[in-house]
């Protein structure tokens, strides 16, 4: 407008007006109390892409997401980021928080189930270069940035954590990580705005051209533990959007913002928080890229540099033999057993141990088994079993002294870390051999699996094959079946076949074959020993050091 200008008639004048005002603004972020006091010490939560190293993996071996930290307002652009460098690939999700910002976990939780991420509970041990290192090279020329294991020992998914998990897919946590609950706390931050507001006077009317804000002072801030209606209702929608029940925010609610409350495993599988009873393992095992039909997260790097077993590597030396794994029965060698000690470095230092089994199944297997146990003394080592078969009362006469001496069996095959017990120069320290159980591509067939029926506790794990065809001595074999509390339904399921069948999990469990769903790691992994009670095949050693420690005596 332009003073002395006439429009229509009337006469239009303007006048521009500048005043300062002073404004007390009020700031609504939503942060759980707990998350804010551990992020005081836990690092904002940083991605990174891993590759498994597990033994025997390679060329294709499973990769995840690693996500450790606290969630903080920036976390889903982070994330974003990350999905980007992915290229559509659908890797697993494995995550530890504190907890955080509870917009942002809402935010990562949409995210992860846009893209459909199944994700899991856990810690990441790195191999090589970590996420937090600069200008880190040792890893350059192997195909990925990043190696490790995934395991849910440690791992903990507190306080907004929990939203974020909400989103996964397939959703798991392990017996030994804790994923916790409380009360939200909204902060309410004061400012003082000082701000310009520049209008202009209209046929003796105020319009206000623009405000504009001058500067901003802290004017201090406080909090409140009670839950607004506005927040119960968003996070309400939000867990039913993931398909999760009302439980998980009762149970937000009850607990004060100055404590977690750990959700047990029933609860979350009631609430449909977790979709199974899973650890990190089902997610990022290496048994999920067998070759018949490998996971999704799956990766395969034909490179030579893949191709050495991180054993070999390990010692910088070829191995004196071929390595031992599942085909070691196929080649037709004798069952051997040998003691073993877990060798993961999470176990130190107090590891499971376990006797390894592989092989056929003879005559001679009963005698070598019971040489063994007569080493032992009234020690109780679970048995892991790898074999194609073999002799029938042979696997019967093992089969119950397995009993007798009440041993737990899994289906599983050691990879051994040091040296192979086949080589004559490979000697056991502390009277075990150094190794890792591993269930993938594993067979158990038919003698076999009548040697596992001995055992108190009888695993076979999803990545492991167990098999029977129908046999002569029918009743021989029902007499034993029947001693070893196992039902008729084992025998119904292969009578009449006459080729071998493959038994489904389901058909183990319900027959009695298998006492559980659980895999070889239940009785060998890295972190069973931290359970209370503590299992009988765990063994601590002292330090290499405590001797020249030791104080001296004259």
């Amino acid at each position: 407008m332009v003073p002395g200008r006439c429009f229509n008639g009337k006469a239009w004048w303007l006048r521009a007006l500048v005043r300062l005002m002073l404004l007390t603004a009020i700031v609504l972020p939503v942060l759980p109390a707990r998350a804010q006091e551990q992020s005081l010490d836990i690092p904002p939560m940083r991605f990174a892409v891993v590759r498994s190293n597990a033994p025997g993996c390679e060329p294709n071996c499973p990769e995840w997401v690693s996500a450790e930290g606290t969630i903080a307002a920036g976390t889903p652009s982070l994330f974003k980021r990350t999905l980007k460098t992915l290229k559509g690939r659908q890797l697993p999700v494995v995550v530890s928080s504190p907890g955080g910002n509870v917009d942002a976990a809402l935010a990562l939780g949409r995210m992860i189930r846009k893209a459909k991420l199944d994700i899991a509970v856990g810690v990441t041990v790195f191999s090589g270069c970590q996420p937090e290192a600069k200008n880190c090279s040792d890893n350059k020329g192997k195909g990925a940035d990043y190696f490790g294991m995934a395991f849910d020992d440690g791992a903990m998914c507190n306080s907004a954590c929990p939203l974020m998990f909400s989103g996964g897919i397939r959703r798991v946590v392990g017996d030994f990580a804790y994923l916790g609950v409380h009360q939200i706390t909204t902060t309410y931050k004061r400012e003082k705005l000082l701000y310009r507001t520049t209008y202009r006077i209209v046929n003796g009317k105020k319009k206000v051209i623009n405000t504009k804000v001058v500067s901003r002072k802290n004017a201090g801030s406080y909090k409140t533990y009670e839950m607004s209606k506005t927040v119960e209702k968003t996070l309400s929608a939000y867990l039913r959007e993931m398909g999760i029940g009302d439980g998980v925010l009762e149970m937000m609610k009850a607990t004060p913002a100055s404590d977690i409350r750990q959700i047990t495993l029933d609860d979350m599988l009631a609430m449909k928080l977790v979709t199974s009873r899973d650890a990190a393992d089902l997610l990022t095992s290496a048994g999920l890229c067998a070759p018949q039909q490998p996971a999704a997260n799956c990766r395969e790097i034909p490179s030579p540099a893949n191709n050495a077993t991180p054993s070999a590597a390990a010692t910088g030396k070829p191995r004196d033999v071929a390595p031992v794994g599942p085909e070691t029965a196929k080649a037709g060698a004798d069952m051997r057993f040998v003691v073993v000690r877990g060798s993961n470095p999470l176990c130190n230092p107090d590891c499971p141990e376990w006797i390894s089994a592989e092989g056929v199944i003879t005559s001679q297997t009963l005698p070598k088994l019971r040489q063994l146990l007569a080493t032992l003394g009234d020690r109780r080592l679970p048995v892991v079993i790898s074999s194609r078969g073999g002799d029938l009362s042979g696997a019967l006469a093992a089969g119950r002294l397995i009993r007798e001496r009440r041993l737990d069996v899994a289906v599983g095959w050691t990879d051994f870390v040091d040296c192979d017990p086949r080589a004559w120069n490979c000697l056991a320290k502390e009277g075990a051999y150094a190794g890792l159980s591993i269930d993938a591509g594993v067979e158990c067939d038919t003698a076999c699996a009548l040697m596992l029926a001995g055992g108190a506790r009888r695993l076979v794990g999803p990545q492991a094959r167990l098999s029977l065809y129908p046999m002569g001595q029918k009743q021989m074999v029902k007499a034993y079946l029947e001693e070893m509390a196992i039902g008729p339904a084992l025998f119904k399921a292969i009578a009449g076949r006459s080729a071998e069948r493959r038994l489904e999990p389901d058909i183990m469990l319900k027959a009695g074959l298998t006492t559980g769903p659980q895999s070889v790691d239940a009785l060998t992994g890295a972190t069973i020993c931290k359970a209370v009670p503590r299992p009988d095949n765990c063994r601590g050693l002292p330090p290499a050091n405590a001797a020249a420690e030791a104080p001296a005596k004259l």
